[in-house]
């Protein structure tokens, strides 16, 4: 008997907020259905791995609640009480409550509002063109990369590192202030490569017993926000033990001699103290990386999220320097490749029709901007009307409780484009159902690996839910944009002509080849022909304020940030009152809000929960399960309590963005969470937060 032929897998991207952008194959059955999708075998960062999360997508994308068809609000906001439109019903709405705002605000009333729901480049950034035609409100994305990327580019002074695959090849990979198994799993793939190949050791640096150091050699616990302090001994013990790099940095860093002076009292004695961990603890891992030319540091975001954020990452990326490091195959300090790729976003975007001077608003602090902050509107009128695609601010923004109050607000006007009945689509007048990614066309681009990869589309979508840039062009015509071509243009055509622009020839090639692989060559990459700034020169001391980093202009306490690496107190620090640290860290089975409505994802983390030491949970008279309260001025979230050794002492870490209405009062962690904006130039420090404990 003659086995079925299964059909061949077409490939895509997987479009979701994680560094790793996986090169993905998808299964369908006879009938066109998505059955599982797989990593390609042949992407080589890829190398067949993608998260179980994402290989289940047929769950999210087949899901019985996606959203179908255009709805109208009927009754109060927040009450689900909808009716189904048209879709030209709803466009004609949308341009008569827009105009209006416009008429009585002028344009920056509208604030067009977006984040991460998708990377794909034509669907997610096309919002901008319509934003630029119509000299609508700018928005100053400061949930994600901000401190992370400053503070990196603080040193180097380029978003570029040695090639991410270069991991295998290393004999010490350091894995700091990232859980890689939960957020970028392609990260494990190649250091355990390089464990199984070459004998390499695998150390984490984080603030809690993760996933990803459970299958470490080394796992440093510290306490949030002191990663500079480790940083600092580490290289304290270079210097003192004869493994700093003397000659590399005369040649490659502006201030080497001042930088050891500087260290000579942040020695580990000091640093221990700080961060928690005994002496021996950090010289064994100064030891190790002093003794081990080829040491990578992968360093991620999530020990950047907080108010001395910029600071850990600059210092973390010091050591990397003063060893040497860069010198070796497999060695030196890795962030994000976001600079190798100089793509050509300007049609996208409509750069032609860009005003400088529109106010840039802060999206961390959509809570204090809808409910009349002058500080945060900076000086503009009020928001009276946004379009919000793809992302969810009722859950992931900080300040929820300011937040719930001005999406209630009946003066303002608001548009979802979502998958699913999200809490932010809840509270929304116009309701549109939006394409998944197997369902249009789309480029992307890998910041934790090196490929510019197409995603095409795979299937048709289901009801009537129509792509971003259906959207935002049908808006863009129908409110009287400034003309321009691209207004009309498909993404295929914007892809065609992003890469034709970027020299990488077009969409004919790129579908051919399935991505393309940016990763410069070895001295570039490593830096070996200078570091990013004029002279070559790695920045020890960097100049804070004219760092090459995305910005709209200082912010936060930027005349107190340290010349030098240094351990910087800045966080919320602890009271009597409020004496604990809170950290929301990334839950496995969830991707920010994405993946919270599927049935697996959430069988597998369970339910809310936040994790106490166990003599805090004795002190507290706390045992694991017991409903508490944890608050602060911002709030107040109830949850479960899981008790153990997975933090220190004074440390409490709740995984995951969970709906609102998981939690047992209905407050999101959120809820909990600040909008300070961080030095030098702003974003959100989520793990940086002060609470107080109660057993309810």
């Amino acid at each position: 008997m003659n086995k079925a032929v299964k059909p061949p897998r077409k490939f895509s991207a997987c479009p979701h907020d994680c560094p790793s952008t996986c090169a993905v194959e998808v299964e369908l059955s006879p009938e066109g259905r998505v059955k599982r999708l797989f990593g390609a075998k042949d992407n080589t960062y890829t190398a067949g791995v993608i998260c179980a999360k994402v290989a289940r997508y047929s769950e999210r994308i087949h899901h019985p609640d996606r959203l179908l068809y255009p709805l109208r609000r009927t009754g109060p906001k927040g009450s689900g009480q909808f009716e189904r439109i048209s879709w030209d019903e709803a466009l004609d709405e949308i341009t008569a409550k827009f105009r209006a705002a416009e008429e009585k605000h002028g344009p920056q009333t509208v604030w067009p509002y977006y984040y991460a729901g998708t990377m794909g480049l034509v669907q997610r950034d096309s919002i901008n063109r319509l934003r630029h035609a119509k000299g609508y409100s700018g928005m100053y994305g400061t949930f994600c990369t901000n401190m992370a990327w400053t503070g990196y580019i603080a040193g180097t002074g380029s978003l570029t590192g040695p090639d991410p695959r270069e991991m295998a090849l290393s004999d010490f990979v350091v894995i700091w202030g990232t859980n890689a198994v939960a957020t970028q799993v392609n990260v494990m793939t190649h250091a355990i490569k390089a464990r199984k190949t070459r004998g390499a050791k695998i150390a984490v640096v984080d603030v809690y017993r993760t996933e990803t150091m459970k299958q470490a050699d080394m796992g440093l616990i510290i306490k949030p926000g002191t990663d500079a302090a480790l940083a600092c001994a580490v290289m304290h013990v270079l210097f003192r033990d004869g493994h700093a790099d003397r000659d590399y940095m005369a040649k490659f860093a502006d201030v080497p001699e001042e930088l050891e002076a500087h260290l000579q009292s942040r020695g580990p004695e000091w640093a221990a103290k700080i961060t928690g961990l005994s002496v021996k603890e950090i010289e064994d891992f100064a030891n190790l990386i002093g003794t081990t030319q080829r040491t990578f540091f992968r360093l991620g975001y999530g020990f950047t999220r907080s108010r001395n954020g910029v600071v850990s990452m600059h210092a973390a990326s010091c050591i990397a320097v003063v060893g040497g490091h860069y010198q070796y195959e497999g060695g030196g300090a890795f962030h994000n490749n976001g600079g190798i790729f100089k793509l050509n976003n300007s049609k996208i975007e409509g750069h032609e029709l860009k005003d400088p001077t529109i106010r840039q608003l802060d999206m961390g602090q959509v809570g204090r901007i809808l409910n009349g902050d002058e500080e945060a509107l900076l000086g503009g009128p009020p928001v009276t009307a946004m379009i919000i695609q793809n992302t969810n601010p009722m859950s992931v923004a900080p300040e929820q409780e300011l937040v719930k109050k001005g999406f209630a607000r009946e003066d303002l006007f608001t548009v979802v484009h979502e998958q699913f009945m999200t809490e932010t689509a809840e509270m929304a007048d116009i309701v549109l159902p939006a394409t998944q990614f197997l369902e249009h066309d789309d480029i992307y681009k890998a910041g934790g690996q090196q490929s510019i990869l197409f995603g095409p589309k795979i299937i048709e979508a289901p009801g009537e839910a129509r792509e971003n840039l259906y959207l935002l062009n049908e808006l863009i015509h129908r409110l009287e944009g400034a003309p321009l071509d691209a207004h009309s243009w498909t993404a295929r055509e914007h892809v065609d002509w992003m890469l034709h622009a970027s020299g990488y020839g077009g969409l004919e090639r790129l579908e051919r080849e399935r991505w393309i692989d940016c990763q410069p060559e070895f001295e570039e990459s490593h830096y070996l022909n200078g570091f990013g700034y004029p002279d070559g020169k790695f920045r020890f001391k960097p100049d804070w304020v004219n760092v090459p980093a995305p910005n709209v202009g200082p912010m936060g306490p930027w005349q107190q940030l340290p010349s030098l690496p240094d351990y910087w107190e800045t966080p919320e620090k602890a009271t009597d009152s409020e004496p604990y640290r809170l950290v929301t860290a990334p839950a496995r089975s969830f991707l920010n809000s994405s993946f919270n409505e599927t049935e697996s994802s959430l069988k597998k983390e369970g339910q809310p929960v936040a994790m106490l030491h166990a003599d805090d949970a004795a002190a507290l008279g706390v045992t694991d399960g017991d409903v508490i309260a944890l608050k602060n001025a911002r709030g107040e979230v109830h949850l479960h309590a899981e008790i153990g050794e997975r933090v220190r002492k004074g440390t409490v870490v709740s995984e995951g963005l969970w709906p609102n209405k998981s939690f047992i009062n209905g407050n999101g962690i959120n809820t909990l969470t600040g909008a300070d904006q961080v030095a030098p130039f702003g974003g959100m420090a989520f793990h940086d937060t002060r609470i107080a404990i109660e057993k309810l």
